[in-house]
């Protein structure tokens, strides 16, 4: 009960529920942005009717994503200055200039062309609603990219000095705060994995309307694209997921030590699963045989000596069986998805109309990929505590002052209410779109009529 007086596990809580809600429609919106703008190429070059309505379709949910992704990220920037205004007085400085950059150029940029997208069809030229539609995918990767190089800012802070007073920091170079250790790998990663999800969203809605035996040339066509995305983003994720691995190390080692629960310094072991014991400070898992398999993953050597977490103080630990137990869910769920499309690729390739089993399958698939990714934010978050700017400022010490745990309590109960209904009108709003699929005839008959008017 001690912890629902504890204002900073509240404080972090409150804002782990929004950061998480949030992040169920980041994906969508970027992972099915491409997927958007790769459907309009088809359609500038086919011209097929058939085409339109597809890429109509995705705008539609598109639209619906991008709207309630946007509401909730507002409810995130409000916490920074009711729940963290001693952290927003000390980062202030180094944040304002990537979250007016994420507003005024990538939310711009994405917003702007959207609109192209839903009211331009017949107002622009074929060219440029093409082109709207990459930008709209490229706006929301550059949205992307301005927030992760705000939060890559708090994992290796750089180009920065702090004030004399020791109140705030205070960037001396925006380029390497910007630039900093972290963001290059960091960036490449988690946009890769928002590609793959989605890819698996594409799969699982064309196997669904070749499950319902209905729009069939759309389903066989979704499903392809979904699958060739699929398999570039999957072979992408290992470079990605090594050369985070890399950045970790050198920069994070709490973080890295707790990802494999390895108390004592030496080559890091990789284990399969297992769970650690953080009381008697011992990791019970099942271990690869190659001794020091991490220590080659982040170095390309399997005799590189990382410390351990006995190596340092224990209030500089992040809760360490929770980062295990996160960073191997991430890691298995990655080999699922590989499986997953292996087994699908190659059924696709046997059989003309996959079977009813398979179609299944592939309709729970995006569960993989938002597990994996929600858990990945669970490694780099609570394995980067005690810290909410590394080395810098310690969670504890960015919390309101003023901020109860009664006032927390409430606001928790308020979001978890009015997040169910939005999510609720979500799911309704997009399944409609789903189970109704393309609106083909509405696309042939202004193909008739264009091409009357043309004779």
């Amino acid at each position: 009960m001690e912890l629902f007086t504890d204002v900073v596990f509240l404080s972090r809580l409150q804002f782990a529920l929004c950061v998480a809600f949030h992040f169920l429609f980041v994906p969508m919106s970027i992972g099915l942005g491409l997927i958007l703008a790769v459907s309009e190429t088809r359609y500038y070059k086919t011209r097929d009717p058939k085409d339109a309505a597809a890429a109509h379709f995705w705008t539609k949910i598109f639209t619906v994503t991008f709207a309630v992704g946007v509401a909730t990220g507002i409810t995130m920037e409000f916490s920074f200055g009711t729940n963290w205004a001693n952290y927003s007085r000390f980062v202030g400085d180094i944040f304002g200039a990537p979250l007016a950059a994420e507003a005024l150029l990538a939310f711009f940029l994405e917003s702007c062309f959207l609109g192209v997208l839903l009211f331009g069809r017949k107002k622009v030229s074929k060219k440029f609603y093409l082109v709207s539609a990459w930008l709209v995918w490229i706006g929301s990767c550059l949205s992307a990219l301005w927030i992760l190089i705000a939060n890559s800012w708090m994992q290796t802070p750089a180009g920065y000095e702090i004030a004399a007073d020791g109140s705030k920091a205070i960037i001396t170079n925006f380029w390497e705060a910007a630039f900093n250790p972290s963001t290059a790998a960091r960036y490449f990663h988690t946009v890769d994995s928002l590609l793959i999800f989605g890819a698996f969203v594409a799969m699982a809605i064309g196997a669904y309307h070749l499950l319902k035996k209905r729009n069939a040339e759309f389903g066989r066509k979704t499903l392809h694209i979904g699958a060739v995305v699929a398999v570039i983003t999957l072979i992408l994720m290992i470079p990605a997921a090594h050369q985070q691995a890399v950045v970790v190390a050198e920069n994070q080692p709490t973080k890295f030590a707790s990802m494999e629960g390895q108390w004592e310094s030496g080559p890091a072991p990789l284990s399969l699963f297992g769970w650690v014991d953080e009381e008697t400070k011992t990791t019970t898992s099942i271990e690869l045989p190659l001794a020091g398999a991490t220590s080659w993953l982040a170095s390309g050597s399997f005799d590189t000596v990382y410390p351990g977490l006995n190596d340092f103080e224990k209030d500089m630990l992040p809760p360490i069986n929770i980062t295990f137990q996160a960073y191997h869910i991430m890691v298995a769920l990655f080999g699922c998805m590989v499986l997953w499309v292996i087994f699908a690729w190659i059924s696709l390739r046997k059989n003309k109309e996959p079977k009813k089993g398979l179609l299944r399958l592939l309709c729970f698939g995006p569960l993989l990929p938002l597990i994996a990714i929600q858990s990945g934010w669970i490694v780099t978050e609570v394995g980067r505590q005690p810290w909410i700017v590394w080395g810098e400022l310690l969670t504890e010490d960015g919390i309101s002052l003023a901020v109860s745990s009664t006032d927390l309590l409430l606001t928790i109960a308020v979001f978890i209410l009015f997040y169910l209904f939005i999510l609720i009108a979500y799911l309704r709003i997009t399944l409609r779109f789903v189970k109704a699929g393309p609106e083909e005839e509405k696309f042939e008959e202004e193909a008739r009529l264009a091409k009357a008017e043309e004779e």
